[in-house]
């Protein structure tokens, strides 16, 4: 499914940082597709993330990867809203995934049940945080990784 996305883009023109941080009651499955579809968001939304082709010893050009890193950790539901907000306060761009989008594979419903829902009520499978280094960082320091 998609993610929802915050339509504040104040971070820096060159992302410093970006992590992933998922439920960590979330199955293996719908973590692996939580990261996924946040990770996807943030590629459109920061292209510049995206580094330059790799080339093999043969020659063969391979699509370049992110050369910042993404960590992706864990932290519980109420953690995960509270990282939100976080974000949003120190100018990071962010993009969340609310829980409505692993309930169906109807994204038109997804955007129908997201839409009887207050911002302060959501919950979330996962939030990307993109921005600048430091604030990131005070953010999410004591999350472990996603395991």
């Amino acid at each position: 499914m998609q993610s929802m996305q915050n339509v504040d883009t104040a971070s820096p023109a060159t992302p410093e940082r970006c992590v992933i941080v998922v439920d960590n009651q979330l199955p293996a499955g719908r973590a692996a597709n939580a990261a996924a579809v946040l990770a996807l968001t943030v590629g459109h939304r920061h292209p510049a993330l995206v580094g330059l082709p790799l080339v093999d010893a043969s020659g063969v050009e391979h699509p370049g990867l992110i050369p910042i890193g993404i960590a992706v950790l864990a932290a519980d539901q109420a953690t995960l809203s509270g990282i939100r907000g976080k974000g949003a306060a120190a100018g990071c761009d962010i993009v969340d995934f609310p829980v409505q989008g692993q309930q169906t594979t109807d994204y038109s419903a997804f955007r129908d049940a997201v839409a009887q829902v207050a911002t302060a009520d959501l919950q979330y499978v996962g939030v990307a945080l993109i921005g600048a280094r430091k604030p990131i960082g005070k953010i999410v320091a004591n999350l472990g990784l996603l395991k």
